[in-house]
C-alpha cells in the first residue's frame, strides 16, 4: 500500500516530480503518482483528497506550476501533511508565481513547501515525516544523511590535494 501520494496538475509536471517518486523508491517507501488538476478536474482533486488517508497515505506532495492551487486546496481538504512542489512552468512568470501561491497559505491550512522544482526534497522530507513514527524509514534517512556528510568531506579531502 502506498504510503506517499505524488500528485501534479499537469503531465508536463512528471519531469520535475520524478525525482521525489526516485528517492521515495530509494528509502523503500511507496508511492502513487496521479495528474490531479486543481482547476481542470476539481472533482477529482476533491475526491483524491477526502480518500487519501482512508487509502493508506500519509503524506501528499503536490506539485503545480502557474498559480499553483493544486498544494494549497489539497490541504484545505485533508488533516494530511500536504508538502507543495512550485514548478517553473512555461506560463511561469520565471516560477515566483508558483513559489508565491503555494507558500502564501492562510493560517489555519498550512502547505510545507520546497525550492522551486524540488521534489527531490519534497520526496526527503516525506520520508523524514515516515521516518518519525517508522524506525526502519527513519534510519535510511539517517543513512541517506550520512552520505551526504561522507561525500562533502570527501570532496574536501580532494579539493586539498589539489593546491
Amino acid at each position: 500500500m502506498s504510503q506517499v501520494a505524488i500528485i501534479m496538475g499537469s503531465k508536463s509536471d512528471f519531469d520535475v516530480m520524478k525525482d521525489a517518486i526516485v528517492i521515495l523508491k530509494s528509502f523503500g517507501i511507496e508511492t502513487e503518482y496521479d495528474i490531479v488538476s486543481a482547476h481542470r478536474t476539481p472533482k477529482k482533486m476533491i475526491e483524491y483528497a477526502t480518500n487519501a488517508e482512508k487509502n493508506g497515505i500519509k503524506v501528499i506532495i503536490a506539485g503545480a506550476g502557474g498559480a499553483a492551487h493544486l498544494p494549497g486546496m489539497v490541504a484545505s481538504i485533508t488533516s494530511l501533511p500536504v508538502i507543495g512542489v512550485p514548478i517553473k512552468s512555461r506560463n511561469s512568470i520565471d516560477g515566483w508565481d508558483s513559489i508565491l501561491s503555494i507558500l502564501q497559505m492562510p493560517g489555519g491550512v498550512p502547505v510545507a513547501t520546497v525550492a522551486l522544482n524540488g521534489s527531490k526534497n519534497a520526496g526527503i522530507l516525506a520520508a523524514q515525516i515516515i521516518g518519525s513514527f517508522d524506525s526502519i524509514i527513519s534510519e535510511k534517512v539517517k543513512n541517506y544523511k550520512k552520505d551526504l556528510e561522507d561525500s562533502v568531506i570527501e570532496s574536501s579531502k580532494n579539493l586539498k590535494k589539489k593546491s
